[in-house]
């Protein structure tokens, strides 16, 4: 397998393709899910080639932007299913990092292991300081698509769907849970819900 080969490849791809509307759906945004990803798979005490194949399925979850907004994971999944082959990835590999991009498609749903740490990844953000930063960045990308109105209703979805999220590795439980409840917190003050 040549992660490295496909690495190249894939942000080569991100930086010439990508719309530069896409403010969280960023270059950055899958550098941060490969750093998640790297750091819970350690907590968690997955290395050598299921670390990889973790890497892997970072580095492709959202490539699909690269031609579509809605369903981009069929496409990451299509993309990654006729790329890796090239850089020597088996079927069985493929098969896994199929797996690991459709775990991130909202509502998350990880089957395995792996998958469970995918999805802890790439939702990271949730529990961490940068949460109104990262926030806001998704925030003026669903605005620019029209999918939100104003600031309050962003907030108020936000707020919905971080009390209705679960982090599913115990690493992740423990490195992000509390924050996550304190970013609940700060937005139920925003919101005028909690004084």
């Amino acid at each position: 397998m040549d992660f490295e080969g496909v690495n190249q490849f894939v942000f080569k791809k991100l930086r010439a393709e990508l719309s530069k509307k896409l403010y969280y759906h960023s270059i950055e945004h899958t550098m941060d899910v490969i750093q998640a990803v790297e750091r819970l798979a350690d907590l968690e005490k997955v290395n050598g080639h299921e670390k990889l194949l973790l890497k892997t399925g970072a580095l492709f979850h959202d490539i699909g932007f690269c031609e579509t907004y809605d369903g981009h994971e069929d496409v990451s999944i299509r993309m990654a299913k006729e790329l890796l082959p090239q850089y020597g990835f088996s079927i069985a590999d493929i098969e896994v990092v199929e797996g690991l991009i459709k775990c991130t498609e909202i509502p998350q749903s990880p089957k395995n292991h792996l998958e469970k740490i995918m999805a802890d990844a790439d939702l990271d953000y949730l529990g961490r300081d940068d949460i109104f930063l990262t926030g806001q960045k998704l925030q003026y990308e669903w605005k620019l698509r029209g999918r939100i109105s104003s600031l309050r209703e962003w907030h108020e979805i936000q707020l919905k769907f971080i009390r209705n999220h679960k982090y599913f590795t115990l690493s992740a439980q423990k490195l992000r849970e509390h924050g996550k409840q304190e970013n609940i917190k700060q937005l139920e003050t925003l919101l005028c819900l909690k004084k």
